[in-house]
């Protein structure tokens, strides 16, 4: 597998077999997708191309509309990698490539630098200025350009655009069990380890504060969840508050803090990946420590039993 960020150094490929997208979340849906691409391009002796863009197309064309990600690009590309894809191609995605005319988008940067065998698309794909090329443009240029289309049936297509809202609304909502049911797997992010207010090691409850790596990722509602971490290789199960700890301060500055059970190394400024397991409760103000710590201890009780449910 190879990924490439430049679009101006790409080799000659094998009777290319290529699929377009965002792929945000490389959900159940989009991996059905993907085993299309693998599966036809191994047919013909081929070579199957994801092209993707960076940053998300949606951040230029539509800034006042901003979207959060599911997943950042690094994940992005692992999730991919890892259904088959043997080529991802990380278009940067810019105003001038915006500005390509749609028969420009076939001509120069289609068939210029992919010449390809096939091209997987669905149905609603849109592509070139003001996004005016579509399938139909596709079919029309094939005979003049010598490639294939294969059209993405429209329930799929379907099932993969409602998935992306549907999951970010459940992860929104605290609803990781039904956004992980629809991922595939645990709805996770990567985070540095910052300073905090060392307050939880007074009551036994120490915490490691977190400052997610990619700002325009998704974070679950606020409240209290039992999570499980990879740090270095090694997992950990953990309860974790996301929230502005009315307990002790009145700041409205919010704050990912995990509780790692049976771990004591010192860790600041290591990078973790939280994976959320399961909801416990709701973010609460206690009248004192003393039922802060008391609350804590029934949180750990039921994230220890979610944990060892799966």
């Amino acid at each position: 597998m190879a990924v490439y960020f430049n679009t101006e150094h790409l080799p000659a490929f094998t009777n290319p077999v290529i699929t377009i997208g965002t792929f945000d979340g490389v959900h159940h849906g989009h991996r059905q997708i993907l085993e299309e691409v693998v599966d036809y391009a191994r047919s013909i002796g081929g070579e199957s191309i994801v092209i993707t863009f960076e940053p998300h197309p949606r951040k230029l064309l539509f800034p006042d509309r901003p979207i959060k990600l599911l997943t950042p690009l690094k994940q992005k590309l692992e999730l991919i990698t890892g259904s088959g894809i043997e080529h991802i191609v990380v278009v940067p995605f810019s105003r001038e490539f915006s500005e390509l005319s749609a028969r420009q988008y076939v001509g120069e940067f289609l068939v210029g630098k992919f010449r390809p065998k096939c091209i997987i698309i669905g149905y609603d794909h849109h592509f070139g200025h003001d996004r005016t090329g579509n399938i139909g443009l596709l079919r029309q240029l094939q005979a003049d350009f010598g490639y294939e289309v294969r059209e993405i049936p429209a329930q799929l297509i379907d099932e993969a655009a409602v998935s992306s809202t549907k999951i970010r609304n459940a992860i929104a909502e605290g609803k990781v069990e039904e956004a992980a049911h629809m991922l595939g797997r645990s709805y996770g992010i990567a985070g540095k380890v910052v300073e905090g207010a060392k307050l939880g090691r007074t009551i036994g409850y120490p915490t490691a504060n977190i400052e997610p790596l990619d700002a325009e990722q998704i974070l679950p509602g606020k409240g209290i969840y039992a999570a499980r971490v990879n740090f270095r290789g090694n997992i950990y199960d953990a309860m974790l508050s996301i929230g502005y700890n009315p307990t002790v301060t009145d700041k409205k500055e919010l704050k990912i803090e995990v509780h790692i059970f049976s771990f004591s190394e010192s860790i600041y400024g290591e990078e973790l990946e939280i994976f959320f397991i399961r909801y416990l409760r709701t973010e609460e103000k206690f009248d004192s420590l003393d039922a802060l710590k008391e609350q804590l201890h029934k949180d750990k009780e039921a994230a220890l039993q979610a944990l060892s449910q799966g």
